[in-house]
């Protein structure tokens, strides 16, 4: 394994792990994020500074907390006690965790190296009472690399009280290494038999809905395109998918999902023991930024965030994402690409 560290910029620094087939994982200590992934060409979507994350989005790529997704009103109940947590002015609701978030903080980082990976493990603390959450929070997320082209991200986190703690990576792939390409012609599988239901402001309703006779069965692989012509009322209100997909195994070692490019040359297998994974489809008309350069096309991207689905602190049926006090979380999610000949 190589690894390398470089100045990223407004302080932060790059570390690059390349393995010994040439593919290579690139992190930077500005949220704990993602910014490079690939062999010959990007597989991931990012920006070429820290400054560019910043000024254009910082969720791109970032680690993602205290809670992915959106809590309705910022509000919620622990333990018997009420809580009002900051929210998005733009709608009203707690978003990823409320700003600042994890994703524009500077982590601490060391880097750990054997035969078969190597990782950079970051670390945060979230004090007590940041956007309103009660318990000092500590967060540590792994990223790795394996000689055999598989990207690993563990997750921990450990709070003094209890709280609520549902963290993802928002990652963005695009296989064609194009951003100026939209994903339409890239099939997906999706191991899940059923989705979360959203209001048009994209707070779930509660309703867990069968994938089964809509655009959004993946269960046989199909072209991102038949959901994208659709006129499935909820592909509508979103532009794309935005949504909560509750997966039938909660396994590590079983696919989650599988993203294939449309030549059939590269394919992502996401693995992962979150019960759920939010996909989301750059759904940005217009107003993709600037990447490298180049525009971002609409349906630029698409994301496989893993949690507990957003919406479980209302509705038991998501699953839970209460932290008791000293007591350990760990989530872990595998994205392993293959190149075909």
């Amino acid at each position: 394994m190589k690894i390398t560290e470089k100045d990223f910029g407004a302080g932060y620094q790059l570390i690059t792990i390349t393995n010994e087939s040439g593919f290579h994982l690139a992190v930077t200590d500005l949220g704990a994020r993602i910014v490079s992934l690939g062999r010959d060409q990007e597989l991931v979507l990012g920006f070429d500074s820290a400054e560019e994350y910043l000024a254009k989005d910082p969720f791109i790529g970032a680690t993602i907390g205290r809670t992915a997704g959106r809590i309705e009103n910022g509000r919620f109940t622990l333990d018997g006690k009420a809580y009002q947590v900051a929210v998005d002015p733009a709608n009203g609701h707690s978003l990823h965790g409320g700003k600042p978030g994890f994703e524009t903080k500077k982590w601490d980082y060391t880097i750990e190296e054997d035969d078969q990976s190597a990782s950079v493990v970051f670390t945060l603390t979230s004090p007590a009472g940041e956007h309103g959450f009660p318990g000092e929070l500590q967060v540590e997320v792994r990223h790795t690399l394996t000689q055999d082209n598989i990207w690993r991200v563990t997750t921990k986190g450990i709070s003094d009280h209890t709280t609520l703690f549902n963290p993802t990576n928002h990652v963005y792939f695009n296989l064609t290494g194009d951003v100026t390409e939209a994903i339409d012609q890239h099939t997906l599988w999706l191991n899940s038999d059923s989705f979360a239901f959203l209001r048009p402001d994209t707070i779930p309703t509660g309703e867990i809905a069968p994938v089964a006779g809509t655009a959004f069965d993946f269960q046989t692989e199909k072209p991102l395109a038949a959901v994208f012509t659709s006129d499935f009322a909820q592909k509508n209100q979103c532009n794309g998918l935005d949504h909560p997909f509750f997966l039938k195994e909660k396994d590590i070692r079983q696919p989650a999902a599988k993203l294939t490019s449309a030549d059939g040359k590269t394919e992502l297998t996401v693995s992962t023991d979150s019960s759920s994974v939010v996909i989301f489809t750059a759904n940005f008309g217009a107003d993709g930024p600037l990447m490298h350069g180049k525009k971002l096309a609409h349906h630029g991207g698409i994301t496989f965030e893993t949690q507990i689905a957003p919406g479980a602190e209302q509705y038991p049926d998501f699953g839970s994402i209460k932290l008791p006090a000293n007591e350990t979380f760990e989530t872990t999610t595998e994205y392993k690409i293959d190149f075909k000949n």
